[in-house]
């Protein structure tokens, strides 16, 4: 039996269409030997298989349920490591691969021996030269991560040397074995969002180095379900968030960012609801209607993290046909 070095975990839920041109992308490497592995996250399409048949020789394991990002790629991550796995990339069904992207990485990983986790330069898939990711920052004034090279277009010289950073998107993440086997997998409390700033963090406490590798480039389709600010997108922004918050800063960081960032915040999401709510009664206007459902939706997180309820998001915001990841 041939062993491979490196693995690739798709995580699939109801995304056919995705999956099957992701896999027809990484199909055309031929340089570096890898094996895929297809994650069902609970698909009620056809799904499981339209992929089993197209790519009869991709191992697919099926969760049987929805079980977000980090749940949905644990059992990914379990299996290549069971099967000897050096490297592990996590990689969005939304996306396409550059033929030599693997190559780039190992290539990266080779020169910085301390990078046991590297993160792809990540373009957008509708507009190919616009660089959507590129390793991300922690803003204690704000309480965000903020990526320096979103949204800037790849002139070829800007964003070329690989960078530490404080985390790397999970649309293309590659982790050493000996990451997930010191610090575990990813917490599936996240369910959505802010999953892989929480595994890479702690990977950092750890004493491994998180490192940008711009010579490995994908292009991600960036969730349509999201765009314009969904409802359940602040949902799980909002719980996520606090959880990151609190599994990841002291507690007097936490003390200061509850003080001057969130309660503020927290304040105006509900001065907001109400007001856009009190509009869209009085004048019935759709867009009122969509602010206050959204300001709804971001407290509704918050009051379910607080009563640490976790998993997928209340079903008045599951209306959506689809959500990717």
């Amino acid at each position: 039996m041939r062993h491979f070095r490196l693995f690739i975990v798709l995580l699939n839920w109801n995304g056919k269409s995705d999956t099957l041109e992701c896999l027809a992308s990484l199909s055309h490497i031929h340089s570096f030997p890898f094996q895929t592995v297809v994650v069902d996250n609970g698909s009620t399409d056809d799904s499981v298989s339209a992929i089993r048949a197209a790519y009869p020789d991709v191992p697919l394991i099926e969760t049987g349920h929805n079980l977000g990002f980090a749940g949905g790629n644990n059992p990914g991550i379990e299996w290549a490591l069971s099967k000897g796995a050096e490297w592990i990339l996590l990689l969005n069904n939304d996306t396409i691969v550059a033929p030599d992207f693997l190559d780039a990485f190992m290539a990266s990983a080779h020169s910085q021996p301390n990078a046991k986790i590297l993160g792809a330069k990540i373009y957008r898939y509708h507009a190919p030269q616009t660089i959507d990711h590129l390793g991300g920052l922690w803003n204690p004034s704000c309480g965000e991560f903020f990526s320096p090279a979103q949204g800037k277009i790849d002139d070829g010289i800007s964003f070329e040397q690989m960078e530490p950073v404080d985390y790397v998107c999970g649309a293309a993440l590659l982790m050493h074995k000996s990451v997930p086997e010191t610090v575990g997998f990813l917490e599936p409390r996240f369910f959505l969002f802010w999953e892989e700033t929480d595994f890479c963090a702690r990977a950092r406490r750890a004493g491994f180095g998180v490192w940008t590798a711009p010579k490995a480039k994908i292009w991600h389709k960036v969730s349509a379900s999201f765009v314009g600010g969904k409802p359940h997108a602040y949902y799980f922004w909002w719980r996520s968030r606090l959880l990151w918050v609190s599994r990841n800063c002291t507690p007097n960081e936490r003390k200061k960012l509850y003080r001057e960032v969130l309660l503020p915040e927290m304040k105006k999401s509900l001065r907001h609801y109400v007001l856009r709510s009190l509009q869209a009664l009085v004048t019935h206007n759709a867009e009122a209607r969509q602010k206050a459902l959204r300001c709804k939706a971001g407290l509704a997180g918050i009051l379910h993290y607080a009563i640490k309820r976790f998993g997928n998001c209340p079903s008045w915001l599951t209306n959506q046909p689809k959500s990717d990841y």
